[in-house]
């Protein structure tokens, strides 16, 4: 082992993980406590989470995280993890959930006897015994509310970094204050589920983090401070001191200590009473530290649905994207899209496809995606293939499910017509392209020329691909040529702990970092070993490919444009 150990935890919908690593970054232990396995029966849950589909609300069981944590710990401890080595701790939470504490909690959570669990002594802490999760969206009229009140949705995305949605904990404060008014009257304070977290570690309620606080639509970013106007949407212009002091103040660096671990910890699990708690942040920007991304580094998961994130020093807010503060470096934001349809609608072609031969279920749509060049242009004069496909209603753009198929002029995007059904043939490389084109028509004003090589076009340094899609061979070519990449696409895998991961690399960085001054990316790309955890799978930019989707990329924002119109008249 070299020198002191972390302990980063990944508070996700359905598991707590926790995973040790030493200082070089190296990972010592892990272990992790399952929702539904461990908890099913007493909890009622269903992949982690209570439904009550009649007002869209999704909730989880605050007690059954409580009680996650002892038994990670002792699990942790089973293995013969070495927890009195651990001198930092830090996490992530499942983003824009809230945590409701009463007047109970600061001196229950300051006295915690080790003799006896967590939930036995936390279980009258709470004035909603629920965590509304990032699945609900039981909050339509509050997020209509938040989208006025600045004047658009623009105005609000300028403001916090993105305009309303329903898991956002804005909304769902202000739904709470509606709906329940009696839990709002009797909470003192508003945690997310990462200070959650953090709150049972510190013995003491855990501020927000600066990054997961822009997941509210409460801050004003530019600002560095709760949006005064919002505030007072969601509390009443009299309401605005109490609310203050149930979300209490945030501090704007997120680096550095909270205070010392909880003696409940020490003395029950050996942790060393020296171990600090650094900041916990929420899971997307807990993604981002999973690995040094440098400026312009983009992070792309092909899971069942798609996310493209970027670490950017630009804040150029839109409704259709998310801004958040980057956690770790001041002055830098987290680009994030987010889309529904991704792994689904990839399969969907797949499997209308003919059976292939083999045992793998993508040998046939691989085939299709590399035999067909881009945008289906084989000899000059053909037109450009253009499509969306949508088995579920997308966010990004905000339409209903469907497919839509277009042709335009491959040489500058001229002459969109929509067309009939072409074949799945066609379909296979199309549905890769057209996905990889929405991430590039919002990311471009994001990206510049690579300083290392200013004779390419703007766009993304390296490209990291992660989630099952990543496996991928042909997907993560179509990907490469339709993003770019100048130092090449490359596979991340960190086994799938990637927030847990973020966490304990947040907490080497805020406890071992020289100063204020000393960046994650510095002190963590000193460390981080790149054969231990990419592969580089393609080369990323071709000269040719990438400037002909550049030829097409107003066409394909056309295309999304009469697609909505249609939709919303």
């Amino acid at each position: 082992m070299a020198g002191p150990l972390y302990l980063g935890f990944d508070l996700s919908t359905q598991q707590l993980k926790a995973i040790v690593i030493a200082s070089d970054l190296k990972v010592i232990s892990e272990s992790k406590v399952d929702f539904d396995a461990d908890f099913a029966a007493k909890y009622k849950i269903k992949k982690g989470v209570l439904t009550n589909e009649d007002e869209g609300e999704v909730i989880s069981p605050v007690a059954m995280w409580v009680e996650s944590v002892d038994l990670v710990l002792s699990r942790l401890n089973e293995k013969g993890c070495p927890i009195n080595e651990i001198r930092g701790i830090s996490g992530s939470g499942q983003q824009h959930s809230s945590v409701y504490w009463n007047e109970n909690a600061e001196s229950a959570l300051r006295n915690l006897d080790s003799g006896k669990a967590l939930l036995d002594q936390l279980s009258n802490v709470f004035a909603y015994e629920f965590s509304p999760n990032w699945q609900d969206h039981s909050t339509q009229t509050e997020c209509d509310h938040f989208d006025a009140h600045l004047g658009s949705k623009q105005k609000l995305a300028e403001a916090t970094g993105s305009s309303s949605h329903h898991r956002f904990t804005g909304t769902q404060i202000l739904r709470m204050r509606r709906r329940r008014p009696e839990v709002y009257n009797n909470t003192a304070r508003i945690s997310l589920a990462s200070s959650f977290l953090a709150s049972l570690f510190l013995g003491d309620i855990a501020p927000i983090d600066i990054s997961d606080v822009t997941g509210m639509n409460l801050w004003d970013i530019a600002g560095e401070k709760w949006n005064e106007s919002l505030l007072e949407l969601t509390a009443t212009k009299e309401g605005v001191p109490e609310l203050r002091k149930k979300l209490g103040d945030v501090p704007l660096d997120g680096g550095g200590s909270l205070g010392s671990i909880s003696s409940y910890f020490v003395e029950k699990f050996g942790f060393s009473p020296e171990c600090q708690v650094a900041p916990f942040t929420g899971d997307n920007p807990a993604t981002i530290l999973s690995l040094p991304l440098r400026p312009l580094d983009a992070i792309v998961s092909l899971g069942t649905s798609s996310t493209f994130l970027m670490n950017t020093p630009s804040y150029k807010p839109d409704p259709s994207y998310h801004f958040m503060n980057h956690p770790t470096t001041k002055g830098h934001y987290m680009f994030m899209l987010c889309y529904k349809n991704g792994g689904l609608a990839r399969e969907k072609v797949r499997d209308s496809l003919p059976k292939p031969s083999g045992s793998d279920p993508w040998e046939t749509f691989n085939k299709n995606v590399l035999d067909t060049p881009p945008l289906d242009v084989k000899k000059e004069g053909d037109k450009a293939k253009l499509g969306l496909y949508f088995p579920l209603p997308e966010i990004v753009p905000n339409v209903k499910a469907g497919t839509w198929r277009y042709t335009c002029d491959s040489k500058d995007g001229s002459g969109l017509e929509e067309t009939g059904d072409w074949g799945a043939q066609a379909d296979a490389r199309t549905i890769v392209e057209s996905q990889a084109l929405s991430m590039r028509l919002r990311s471009q004003n994001l990206v510049s020329k690579p300083p290392n090589r200013p004779e390419l076009p703007a766009q993304p340094r390296r490209i990291y691909l992660v989630g099952g899609g990543s496996l991928n061979p042909a997907i993560a070519r179509a990907f490469g040529d339709v993003l770019g990449g100048a130092d090449g696409v490359y596979r991340l895998d960190v086994g799938g702990n990637a927030c847990a991961l973020g966490g304990a690399y947040k907490a080497l960085w805020a406890l071992e970092r020289k100063n204020s001054d000393e960046s994650f990316d510095d002190l963590i790309g000193k460390r981080w070993r790149e054969e231990d955890a990419i592969q580089k799978v393609c080369d990323g930019y071709r000269d040719g490919a990438f400037q002909a989707y550049g030829n097409v990329l107003g066409a394909f924002e056309e295309m999304e444009n009469r697609i909505l119109d249609v939709a919303h008249n």
